[in-house]
């Protein structure tokens, strides 16, 4: 249902990202129907917030000056409706990080907070310790989806080897389709979130966190189909089948082969 939207409206997905991954995170895109676009001037931001479909705020490497563009974008999106993404990237890792991704919680009302355990783990203040960019922690973070969305009023989505996704209250998911090849290709990640992006910008508010399953469940899809084609072949014909993946998945695709299970929500 969603993928045969975003391929029909081809929405704008304005992301502001990381420079180590803006060319996968277009192509990723424009794969799956999208229409991608990279602004990051201060003078221009708010206005291409309004006029896009979603926006996405990834942190991989920031500056006080984009901190202070992607909370203009934010605001902007959030005046005229347009959902807003936010990638905490190495939140933990450095006071920068923690403090930018607490700063544009405070500031700009975010949609979708999607991060791994560790990221997430550090914005809800809970001890961690974060190696990098890619740091994580073991366990079942259900508990951890749930807390983060009633403590940033936003649903929440922590990445992992199984994906968890809450609204905070009556709706927690536990996704488990993915292949651990998308660890071995930078960006896999980043691209995950302005993939999200692009579900909500087709999506209702109602909708949302069932396009946002549908969204996580065909992007892994796209992985397990992508494995299988290059396994004899290593991880670079895996980041090309990768996208060739995303440009064919169909909704069948995700109604047929999604592994979804209701996860528990919040416990005090």
């Amino acid at each position: 249902m969603y993928i045969e939207r975003i391929r029909q409206e081809q929405p704008l997905i304005h992301s502001m990202t990381n420079v180590v991954v803006t060319n996968f995170t277009a192509n990723g895109l424009l794969a799956i129907g999208a229409s991608p676009v990279m602004a990051y001037a201060k003078e221009e931001v708010a206005d291409m917030a309004k006029v896009a479909g979603a926006v996405l705020l990834n942190i991989g490497t920031l500056s006080e000056e984009q901190v202070e563009a992607m909370i203009l974008a934010g605001k902007s999106a959030n005046k005229h409706g347009v959902p807003v993404v936010l990638d905490p990237v190495g939140a933990g890792a450095t006071t920068l990080r923690t403090e930018s991704a607490k700063r544009i919680l405070e500031e700009v009302q975010v949609t979708v907070l999607r991060g791994n355990a560790g990221e997430i783990s550090s914005l809800v203040g809970q001890d961690v310790q974060v190696k990098g960019v890619d740091g994580a922690v073991n366990g079942e973070f259900d508990q951890l989806a749930s807390e983060a969305s009633r403590l940033f009023r936003c649903l929440t989505v922590v990445t992992g080897e199984v994906d968890y996704v809450s609204d905070g209250h009556s709706k927690n998911f536990k996704l488990k389709n993915g292949h651990s090849w998308l660890t071995k290709v930078v960006g896999t990640g980043c691209l995950l979130g302005a993939y999200i992006a692009s579900f909500l910008a087709v999506a209702k508010e109602e909708e949302f966190i069932e396009a946002i399953v549908d969204g996580i469940a065909s992007f892994n899809i796209a992985s397990e189909k992508a494995y299988q084609e290059t396994k004899e072949k290593g991880i670079g014909s895996f980041q090309t089948e990768f996208l060739n993946q995303l440009f064919t998945i169909s909704d069948q695709d995700v109604l047929v082969l999604k592994k979804v299970e209701e996860a528990k929500g919040w416990t005090e």
